[in-house]
């Protein structure tokens, strides 16, 4: 899975003006292929936590993947984005 190592600090990601933008790159990564095949489903995981973390184009990124998945595939995604944060916690 790409970006899985993403570094977590105890207690959390520190510097979060960091972190969102860790996970938008990784969306963005995701959405065009660069480290595996596209992956639309990780792209909106990765944008949805970039845009909780206040990354602004995040949030755009995260409705045009939206708008390009089933509701089922939005599902998926969304429940992948809480599992990562509870692992991260």
């Amino acid at each position: 899975m790409p970006f899985s190592d993403i570094e977590i600090k105890p207690g959390g990601l520190l510097d979060r003006d960091a972190a969102a933008e860790e996970f938008y790159q990784a969306g963005l990564a995701c959405a065009a292929g660069l480290e595996s095949d596209i992956d639309l489903i990780a792209a909106h995981k990765w944008f949805n936590l970039a845009a909780a973390k206040g990354h602004e184009d995040a949030k755009l990124q995260r409705q045009e993947m939206a708008d390009m998945l089933s509701t089922d595939e939005v599902k998926v995604a969304l429940s992948a984005a809480r599992d990562w944060l509870k692992l991260a916690h």
